[in-house]
């Protein structure tokens, strides 16, 4: 089971207007869509038009300081934000359920959908500022934050035929703190979709269950959904798609990437009813929680692995894209050694790679913490780890997040430099006198340079990064 304090957030007032006509991100209408073959439709909630006032002393998280990685920093791209709203219909409510009746209610399951996209911005327009809440520290009531952007709503799209990155949070987390890679990314020419997974809160353990459902039905369900809907604007390649999930959506992007289900492990005895039967290795819907035209998957401090044993010993090699895993060997949440370093281990028919921060915990997903969650310890460690400066952390993941993504998403086999390290212990890197480089000059990584390519001198420290290529079926 995994820990009380595992990646626990909950968006409560990200509602900021929208109107679906004010962009190239406009859906005619949410009655004429049909994303998948079960009922669907997609549409834009009504938000508050509000941009508040962040303290000038926080700065937007995606832009990063003078010390980043080379891929770290800014694309050329402006960035606008909009969101969606999807409705799957009649699934199975396990939140509703009520003790000593068997029978699961269904509802209609309703999922918005934050997506950030490269925009044509006036120099003027006001910046979006983004508010989420985490459950505190019970009996604490949960605790709100704000968070400075760069992106703009509404901002009419600028170019057409992106790659599609569809982003899962961690439990009860909110796309509100994830806004250091979306953003990011967005600014050089990806489409980056953040779902809002409306998880029950963390400190409720009996509601775990939901989460093993739904976590790869939701994102199957609206990446299929936004592969149509945005195609059909033209404003993505739907063969292009990519997935990212930090912690409890490490496991989910994992599942939809293509790790199948263990029919007799512990995920499908936590569920009840036998709901995810179903969808379990060699079972009539497991295609069901596989994600189509997919090209790489990404999984920060991953879920799935260690006790909770979601793919048995055989799930993890039916993944077959490229696979980047980040995560830190001190992680007590859901274990390095069993969790990601044993996915990297089985992922046998993925090329794949590990990034491992050496003393590092769970906490590599969210933003920095925002001043309003440093006045109590349970709040600040969402987002904060004990040894590494959290920028740092989130400077270092976007750019090999980057280089990944370039090389297998948009096929730039330039990037392969960044990704193919001379010496997997970046302590292990040397960089002589000569022949004499600027202070801050970026790596080469070539000749008797053996820094990782993109890391300034002296900065790449404390860092490990695995690859393994795929073995050839027999």
């Amino acid at each position: 089971m995994l820990n009380a304090r595992f990646c626990r957030s909950r968006l409560t007032a990200m509602v900021l207007a929208v109107a679906l006509t004010a962009s190239g991100l406009a859906v005619a209408s949410s009655a004429a869509i049909v994303a998948t073959s079960r009922a669907t439709s997609i549409d834009e909630p009504r938000r508050s038009a509000e941009t508040a006032q962040v303290s000038s002393a926080e700065a937007p998280p995606s832009p990063f300081g003078v010390d980043a990685p080379e891929l770290a920093r800014l694309g050329s791209f402006s960035v606008g934000i909009r969101t969606l709203s999807f409705v799957e219909r009649d699934q199975p409510d396990l939140l509703a359920m009520t003790a000593g009746k068997a029978t699961i209610p269904r509802r209609d399951r309703k999922l918005t959908v934050d997506v950030w996209y490269p925009a044509t911005v006036p120099p003027d327009a006001p910046r979006e500022t983004y508010h989420g809440s985490l459950p505190s520290e019970p009996p604490a009531p949960p605790a709100d934050f704000s968070v400075p952007g760069i992106a703009v709503r509404n901002a009419p799209a600028a170019g057409a035929a992106y790659p599609l990155v569809v982003v899962s949070h961690g439990y009860s987390n909110s796309t509100a703190a994830m806004t250091w890679l979306t953003e990011n990314l967005a600014s050089k020419g990806y489409v980056v979709a953040a779902i809002e997974h409306d998880d029950p809160p963390i400190t409720d353990r009996s509601k775990y269950p939901q989460l093993l459902l739904r976590r790869p039905l939701d994102i199957a369900y609206i990446t299929g959904a936004l592969q149509q809907a945005l195609a059909a604007q033209h404003l993505i390649d739907p063969a292009k798609t990519a997935l990212i999930g930090y912690s409890m959506g490490g496991y989910g992007v994992l599942t939809a990437g293509g790790a199948t289900l263990d029919p007799i492990g512990p995920p499908t005895r936590l569920v009840p009813g036998g709901l995810l039967l179903p969808y379990v290795r060699g079972a009539r819907e497991s295609n069901a929680v596989i994600v189509k035209l997919l090209k790489a998957v990404v999984a920060i401090s991953p879920a799935g692995g260690g006790t909770l044993a979601a793919w048995g010993t055989d799930g993890l090699t039916d993944i077959r894209v490229p696979l980047l895993l980040i995560a830190g060997n001190k992680d007590r949440t859901v274990d390095y050694t069993t969790g990601a370093r044993a996915i990297f281990d089985s992922a046998t028919h993925s090329h794949r790679y590990l990034l491992t921060f050496k003393e590092a915990g769970h906490a590599l997903g969210l933003n920095a913490s925002p001043a309003a969650m440093r006045g109590r310890l349970w709040d600040k460690d969402w987002f904060e780890d004990p040894v590494w400066r959290k920028e740092r952390i989130s400077a270092i993941n976007v750019h090999f997040i980057t280089a990944f993504l370039d090389r297998y998403v948009k096929d730039d086999p330039s990037r392969d430099a960044y990704l193919h390290v001379r010496t997997p212990d970046s302590d292990e890197g040397v960089w002589p006198a000569q022949p004499p480089l600027p202070y801050d000059a970026y790596s080469p990584s070539d000749g008797a340079i053996t820094v990782w390519k993109g890391f300034q001198r002296n900065h790449a420290a404390g860092l490990q990064l695995l690859e393994a290529v795929p073995i050839q079926p027999r």
